[in-house]
């Protein structure tokens, strides 16, 4: 484990988070800035992306570069932490009963209903007229 750079892709919606976790002094990186610039003042979404981390008690020795594009920040959140436990089971296998009794490493394939011709979306339709 010493020097190495583990990755793992996790995917949320139409959101992909590519991660990369290596040693160093604990810092979340996405996109190039810092988890608290990134999502600012949404604080359940900085929750959701440490969520795997706090939950094998990971410490703060691990630094972790993420590169995230699609989607908005919920999607984004999601995908991030999809790979980071990804990532987690690549560098330690035990993590792996830990992390999918939280269902973190399940890709949660919902994604938007695609809109029907002769309709206004994807299950509404138009006013219907009798007479």
């Amino acid at each position: 484990m010493e020097g190495k750079k583990h990755f793992a892709t996790g995917r949320r919606k139409t959101s992909v988070a590519r991660v990369w976790i290596e040693p160093g002094q604990g810092n979340i990186t996405i996109n190039a800035r810092t988890l608290d610039d990134y999502f600012g003042g949404l604080a359940t979404k900085k929750q959701i992306v440490r969520q795997p981390l706090e939950l094998v008690k990971f410490g703060t020795k691990h630094d972790v570069f993420v590169n995230v594009f699609g989607g908005g920040p919920t999607g984004q959140a999601e995908a991030i932490r999809h790979g980071i436990s990804r990532t987690l089971i690549l560098i330690n296998p035990e993590y792996r009963t830990i992390l999918k009794r939280a269902s973190l490493l399940t890709r949660d394939s919902r994604i938007v209903e695609r809109k029907k011709y002769g309709q206004p979306g994807a299950r509404k339709r138009f006013q219907f007229s009798k007479r």
